[in-house]
């Protein structure tokens, strides 16, 4: 079929749409998301990835804003460049993709940081980075790795987001948890470990745990606690706290943004307390 032909079917009215260049959709109707990433696929050429928030996407995680443009992985020689809706990054570092609903798609680790280097917003990218490894798509390790050999630029935010991952935190709460014990200035924490009494039963798995005091810190939100299964819950691991001899505090998650001086002397306060008791005959397991 002629050029020309093409562009007139294409018009406004026409039956056809022009997604991107060289790439035309049989209807007028707005694409669907499939069609969107099949055509950044195409446009790519052979041995393109995707990779970002909608290969994130593809992987089952859903911690982010709706994407919109599609971000594609393409050889480092090919010359191409972004169009419409598709970034185009061209890499030495090409991954070997996995195929995820008949579409090669970036590694987690490696879509998760390709994602996080074009985010600025913090708390989007700590999301992002947390569900990748509470789910376990991915470990901290492998996002360490990936985000030391991948490109510098952007990375800033990942970076900040990712020593609270190190460090142990699993959600945002417990990453910006860990952010404000650093500056109470207190001996390390363990993060998410498992206590156990002196026979052996489960008492609780705290966001923060000293074990030479046995001191646990918890962040307890609302939306878990609030309802009559959490709240009893939460009552019954308090009271196993207290029967072992635990010396325990509970901050709110929105604690940790709008008083974060007020945490760090509560902090200071139990951990005084903690240290001026014996220690109670409790074992946690890593």
């Amino acid at each position: 079929m002629q050029r020309s032909s093409v562009y007139r079917r294409c018009l406004p009215g026409g039956p056809w749409r022009r997604l991107l260049p060289g790439i035309i959709l049989l209807h007028p109707t707005e694409p669907t998301d499939e069609q969107r990433l099949r055509a950044a696929l195409i446009r790519g050429g052979g041995s393109t990835v995707l990779t970002g928030l909608w290969a994130l996407r593809r992987h089952g995680l859903r911690e982010f804003p709706e994407p919109d443009d599609v971000h594609i992985l393409v050889p480092d020689e090919r010359e191409i460049t972004s169009s419409g809706f598709v970034v185009v990054e061209r890499t030495t570092r090409l991954p070997v993709p996995v195929i995820r609903g008949k579409l090669p798609v970036a590694p987690v680790h490696r879509a998760a940081l390709d994602a996080a280097r074009r985010i600025r917003d913090f708390d989007t990218v700590q999301a992002l980075l947390a569900e990748a490894v509470q789910r376990k798509r991915c470990t901290p390790e492998q996002l360490d790795k990936e985000l030391r050999l991948g490109s510098q630029r952007g990375s800033a935010l990942a970076r900040r987001a990712l020593q609270a991952i190190l460090g142990g935190a699993e959600s945002v709460a417990e990453a910006e948890a860990w952010e404000v014990w650093k500056l109470a200035e207190l001996p390390p924490a363990e993060w998410n470990v498992r206590l156990f009494d002196e026979h052996g039963a489960f008492i609780a798995k705290p966001d923060a745990w000293c074990d030479d005091i046995a001191f646990a810190w918890e962040i307890d939100s609302r939306k878990w606690h609030s309802g009559a299964a959490g709240y009893s819950e939460t009552l019954a691991r308090n009271a196993r706290y207290t029967a072992a001899g635990i010396t325990f505090l509970q901050t709110l998650p929105t604690q940790l943004r709008t008083e974060p001086d007020r945490v760090i002397a509560d902090l200071r306060s139990a951990y005084a307390a903690a240290q001026r008791r014996p220690r109670p005959p409790v074992t946690c397991r890593r």
